[in-house]
């Protein structure tokens, strides 16, 4: 067996900080090996990057993403006894409500419908310039929560759920009082959320056929044939709400892209709306959104030559795999002509991780990530047109999740 190689400090938490998604990378690159060995916040890690590693983390066996994740950022994310706190049967029952709720053309159909609808009321009433990302995530909430089959009388404040929901993502990175503030809202949102459920289940709330708060909340049975507890629905109806209100960071990024790429906006201007899902997929492999994703071997595995020991905690650069250069030409480069898709379910594009959704971790909400973006695309470059700056804002990697920097605004060109 080869010695996995080490970095040189004690503790390498400090230059993930400093470093951000290009920590695993750079190490990597400084080593030359895809894999290497260190310590954060003073617990044994091993660090991994490319292809072969995509497909231990989303293809082998004794992967779990139990112990994977500290328990705030775990509680942020997913929080106890969600779907990716859950191995085998169990995981693969509970994912397969996922990815009926999640990848149902239908269903994907109909929210991308209420989307484009709140979409286009907001910059219907709306003059002047605002932040691109805060209207993103509330068109986003509105639109999910409605999807999900929350009607609008069971939502105190649409604008308050919003930033509570952004307040997750945003301070996933940040330990201390930033995060406990954001769990403190994690909890008080899983808390209504069970009183819709037991509202659902004694019958004083009626929900439409099919929705995810029905599906979740009433008609999910485990293999013993028992409802998840309230407590239990709440959380995966929030892994709904908060990870589609994230979006409004990709949608940050593609308007970005395509200001900086002016003929693309022509092209999608004048139809071609064959071309933007290749369009949309070159900004979700670009541009920062996980940095990396961890987990944890059940038993002793043989890796490329190395040997990882039983309990090894694991982490998978998701950003440096889609930034080699072994992979992708010129990496760093906007390049639409690469024509990926999420539908090849390889190890090499994984922005959402990589192999097949209904029989690994890899994220069910793919489709729908893809879809609210080729529709923002024709929302940007369509009949209202939107101006975009600054077209020269930073995208700093030091910062998880990342932000460009200002941040980017957007202005109806009628009233520009």
């Amino acid at each position: 067996m080869k010695p996995i190689p080490q970095t040189s400090s004690l503790d390498s938490t400090l230059a993930l900080f400093r470093e951000g998604y290009a920590f695993i990378s750079n190490h990597c690159d400084e080593l030359g090996t895809d894999i290497f060995q260190s310590r954060l916040m003073l617990r044994s890690v091993v660090c991994m990057r490319g292809e072969e590693a995509a497909r231990l983390f989303y293809g082998a066996d004794d992967v779990t993403r139990v112990g994977s994740m500290p328990w705030t950022v775990l509680r942020l994310l997913q929080d106890k006894d969600s779907v990716q706190q859950l191995d085998g049967a169990a995981h693969l029952r509970r994912k397969a409500m996922f990815i009926d709720v999640t990848m149902d053309d239908a269903a994907v159909a109909s929210l991308v419908e209420r989307f484009r609808q709140h979409w286009l009321v907001h910059f219907d009433r709306r003059a002047g310039a605002c932040d691109l990302r805060d209207a993103a995530n509330l068109i986003l909430t509105k639109a999910s929560a409605d999807w999900i089959g929350i009607a609008p009388r069971w939502r105190h404040d649409d604008v308050k759920l919003a930033r509570q929901l952004g307040r997750m993502i945003d301070r996933t990175g940040r330990p201390g009082p930033a995060a406990w503030f954001a769990l403190a809202s994690r909890r008080r949102i899983e808390r209504w959320l069970a009183t819709i459920v037991a509202a659902v289940r004694d019958g004083s709330l009626e929900v439409p056929q099919g929705c995810a708060l029905k599906q979740i909340g009433l008609d999910y049975r485990d293999a013993d044939g028992e409802r998840l507890s309230p407590q239990v629905a709440a959380v995966e109806l929030l892994n709904l709400l908060r990870p589609i209100a994230a979006i409004s960071r990709w949608i940050v990024f593609l308007a970005l892209a395509l200001a900086r790429n002016p003929q693309w906006p022509e092209r999608f201007g004048h139809g071609h709306d064959d071309e933007i899902e290749a369009f949309v997929e070159e900004v979700r492999r670009l541009y920062p959104f996980f940095p990396f994703v961890g987990a944890r071997l059940t038993r002793r595995h043989v890796w490329q030559g190395y040997s990882l020991r039983e309990g090894s905690w694991l982490l998978l650069d998701l950003y440096g795999t889609t930034h080699d250069p072994r992979l992708f030409a010129s990496p760093m480069n906007f390049s639409a002509e690469r024509k990926l898709s999420w539908r090849e379910r390889d190890f090499r594009f994984i922005p959402h991780g990589g192999g097949r959704p209904e029989s690994s971790h890899r994220c069910p909400g793919e489709k729908i990530t893809v879809e609210i973006l080729k529709e923002t695309v024709k929302l940007l470059c369509g009949f209202l047109p939107l101006r975009i700056a600054p077209v020269n804002a930073e995208v700093p990697l030091s910062a998880i999740p990342a932000s460009p920097v200002p941040s980017v605004r957007i202005t109806s060109r009628s009233s520009a």
